[in-house]
């Protein structure tokens, strides 16, 4: 370091104010919020406790001891700002703070998310960016902590009157329930106890895991004969299609209702011309903005699966699924994931006898952003190599759609003719649409482009009922999940729309204690279940009344 610079440093009003600065990073490390909402100037007129703590036990603590506990206090605090930061992220896409126990799978689906919208030199920087952060967090946290601990060694006693004075402060204005805003008070212990409450989440995730065990146990189906289960849907075509991200929000809240609400409408009066009913009703979603394979297991097991943990000890059991189950009755069971792009050991756990995903597809066109194809592609691919084949048994199949899966462009245009050929015709929609980038520069249009792809997925299925279905055909298609707090808006719901459609009226006969609206669209009065309640009520409308009992 050259000489000036070093006398610069050294001058007292420069050792002052990185002093001031230091205590300014940890007071504002110390009462960090968790929500984006709150990071704002009145966000931080507060009174953290743990800095009377910090001061008082720096101004007592010999040399050696004080420099290791400003270490190891500055990484903790460090280490606190950086999950509460996650914390924003996790509330602003999923809805939720940030699980330091069962949520790092997900940093890696984000990893891949970046890559497929973005590229993978995009998803690489940010990487590198968010690495260099978190250093420099644990880097500014540890100096801070180590140059307010050196001050406090010099002046031991203003410190103590300090510490005091800052104490006193927090008591008075804890007694008397002072706040700057709403319900946040002044006097802070957001550290203390926002670590005390990390440390009893993991706990719970440990003890989760013993009670899970016996829920997966607890089955009133799993000693019910085959030939008794789903009897009345004997010779049916049983389809289980989950429209990403297609929430409440989309049908109920007006800027999206107004593009959501006559798709369905208009389908439910196109449906009814060729013959078919449908019954419309709700379902609280595990999960929220992201997760999908949470609300897969969840709707087929019949357990609430609203974690990493919960489903990596799901999938390693014998418990009874929906596919299982068909598949004993006779059903050929397969799966058609279009967004699948490698290997799926789990579908032998569900009881799939065919996986078609994107490798096996046949599709050659440009993928959208994350979605690898079109909806309706994969709807009359589908019909090619399932559905259309002469003298077939009756499927079940399970088809997650991903077309309106974030970040919403470009969106594929429906083809009335669906002359798909092997998806080089959607080359012009992907070099001529909205780019993600654009899109997500100008937030408020994201809501709209949300509502767009809801449309088209709902068309591409209401359409191919029409133009393919026949009278076996059973069509139940639901959302996963809602999609992020910027497109669902604040204090959203986890339910999500859930559709059977039927040409043959004993089907809906069967289900019409469940009170479910009557047309593709439920409405406000309709029931809403936990999703996990479905497997069973399912199993109970269509099996034989031995099986339910």
């Amino acid at each position: 370091m050259p000489q000036r610079v070093r006398a610069f440093l050294r001058r007292p009003r420069v050792q002052l104010s990185f002093t001031v600065l230091a205590g300014v990073i940890l007071f504002a490390a110390l009462i960090f919020p968790n929500v984006l909402s709150r990071l704002t100037p009145l966000g931080f007129a507060r009174i953290p406790i743990e800095a009377a703590v910090v001061l008082a036990l720096l101004a007592v603590l010999p040399p050696r001891a004080r420099r290791v506990a400003g270490v190891v206090i500055g990484v903790l605090v460090g280490l606190i700002v950086i999950e509460k930061c996650l914390d924003m992220g996790f509330f602003e896409e999923l809805n939720r703070p940030f699980n330091p126990v069962l949520d790092w799978v997900l940093l890696d689906d984000a990893y891949g998310f970046a890559a497929e919208a973005y590229g993978r030199v995009a998803a690489i920087a940010a990487v590198a960016a968010v690495l260099l952060l978190v250093a420099a967090v644990l880097a500014l946290t540890c100096w801070s902590v180590l140059r307010v601990g050196a001050l406090a060694a010099r002046h031991r006693r203003r410190s103590a009157v300090a510490a005091g004075g800052v104490a006193v402060a927090w008591a008075l204005t804890f007694t008397l329930g002072v706040s700057v805003y709403g319900a946040v008070p002044v006097a802070a212990r957001s550290s203390a106890t926002y670590a005390w409450d990390r440390a009893h989440q993991a706990r719970a995730g440990l003890r989760d895991e013993a009670a899970f065990a016996k829920e997966v146990e607890n089955d009133a189906f799993k000693g019910v004969a085959p030939d008794q289960m789903l009897s009345a849907l004997k010779g049916k075509d049983v389809m289980f299609t989950f429209i990403e991200s297609y929430g409440r929000s989309a049908v109920e809240t007006p800027a999206l209702a107004a593009l959501v609400d006559p798709v369905l409408d208009d389908g439910t009066a196109q449906l009814k011309r060729a013959g078919y009913g449908a019954r419309s009703g709700w379902l609280t979603s595990p999960t929220f903005g992201g997760g999908s394979w949470l609300a897969h297991s969840t709707f087929l097991s019949g357990l609430w699966i609203n974690n990493e943990q919960r489903y990596r000890n799901l999938v390693s059991t014998d418990r009874l699924t929906l596919t299982r189950a068909f598949r004993d009755a006779g059903h050929r069971t397969v799966s058609v994931m279009p967004g699948a792009t490698r290997a799926w050991p789990e579908g032998n756990f569900y009881g799939y006898e065919q996986v078609w995903d994107s490798r096996n597809l046949g599709y050659n066109g440009p993928k959208f952003s994350w979605a690898p194809m079109p909806d309706q592609f994969t709807l009359k691919q589908f019909s090619a190599l399932e559905y259309d084949k002469a003298g077939r048994e009756p499927l079940m199949v399970e088809m997650p759609l991903v077309s309106s899966h974030t970040p919403w462009a470009p969106i594929p245009g429906y083809l009335p003719d669906w002359e798909v050929g092997d998806g080089s015709v959607y080359g012009p929609m992907v070099e001529n649409g909205t780019k993600p980038k654009a899109l997500w520069a100008e937030p408020k249009k994201v809501r709209a482009e949300y509502g767009k792809s809801i449309q088209y997925s709902l068309t591409s299925v209401i359409n191919w009922i029409e133009r393919y279905g026949d009278e076996n055909l059973v069509m139940v298609f639901l959302g996963d999940h809602q999609p992020s707090p910027i497109a669902a808006g604040a204090n959203a719901s986890h339910d999500v729309p859930i559709t059977i459609v039927a040409k043959d009226p004993r089907v809906l006969d069967r289900i019409t204690d469940w009170n479910w609206a009557d047309g593709l669209r439920p409405r406000a009065t309709t029931p809403v279940w936990p999703m996990n309640a479905f497997r069973d009520r399912f199993f109970t409308a269509f099996g034989s009344p031995a099986a339910a009992s």
